[in-house]
């Protein structure tokens, strides 16, 4: 089987405008995302998928292959599937572009995860959710079935736990093991192709989680749990948060 792994560089950010060229502990973010994915062994190229040509212009001066894409993308999903729709393979790893320490192990988990479930169309990670994850809005939730099989995403805490609703959140961490969504994915390129033809479903705009579309029409997302932690690169008091830890490796 052929993988790739794209990751989806665009150049508009409301909180952090050009993060993707910011430097992080001497290199510009989107190098040190590739760098990370190119380490992976299952992986036989990586590509960014990017809009900007200053972005571009970053990856090709360290030796990364950049491709550019329509500015016009709704989502980084529809931008790694115009790369994709011009290269034969056979899964597509989305790789987060502000994830500088994103684990070429948890990239290769994920890949080897699809390659061996066929009856699944994509694949996604799951962590375990903290008691602060569940109040926030802008981490998603999961619930996965005893077949490792994602039923459902919310940016609320699910699932309701009736017998614990008057308690806090630390009791209900006691009585139910909550997950959360780190956001990678891995398609079949077949699937993926036509996914971004899927017009948007009734749960997908009410959560504004696109994943939703895919258990919508029927699909099965397999669920691969890790306990690698990435950070993602929000806001330019994270690029502290990531040098920090880059320290300490």
């Amino acid at each position: 089987m052929k993988f790739i792994g794209v990751i989806p560089a665009r150049w508009a950010s409301t909180r952090f405008p050009a993060k993707m060229i910011a430097p992080i502990a001497g290199k510009p973010l989107i190098q040190r995302v590739v760098e990370q994915a190119q380490q992976s062994k299952l992986l036989d190229e990586v590509i960014v998928a990017t809009d900007d040509k200053r972005i571009a212009d970053c990856v090709a001066a360290v030796g990364g292959r950049a491709v550019m894409t329509r500015p016009d993308h709704p989502s980084g999903t529809d931008r790694v599937a115009e790369v994709a729709r011009k290269i034969q393979c056979d899964i597509v790893v989305n790789i987060q572009g502000d994830e500088p320490l994103v684990s070429p192990v948890v990239i290769d988990q994920l890949a080897r995860a699809l390659a061996r479930d066929r009856s699944a169309s994509m694949a996604t990670l799951a962590q375990a959710a903290s008691e602060e994850d569940l109040d926030n809005p802008n981490v998603v939730k999961m619930i996965v079935n005893r077949q490792g099989r994602a039923i459902y995403f919310s940016r609320h805490a699910i699932p309701y736990v009736r017998d614990a609703a008057n308690e806090s959140m630390t009791e209900r961490l006691k009585r139910f093991r909550f997950l959360k969504h780190p956001g990678m994915y891995a398609y079949r390129r077949d699937f993926l192709l036509k996914l971004v033809r899927l017009p948007p479903s009734p749960l997908e705009l009410a959560e504004r989680l696109e994943q939703l579309r895919v258990i919508e029409n029927g699909y099965a997302i397999k669920v691969v749990e890790t306990t690698h932690a990435s950070i993602g690169v929000d806001t330019p008091e994270d690029v502290a948060r990531v040098e920090a830890l880059l320290r300490k490796q």
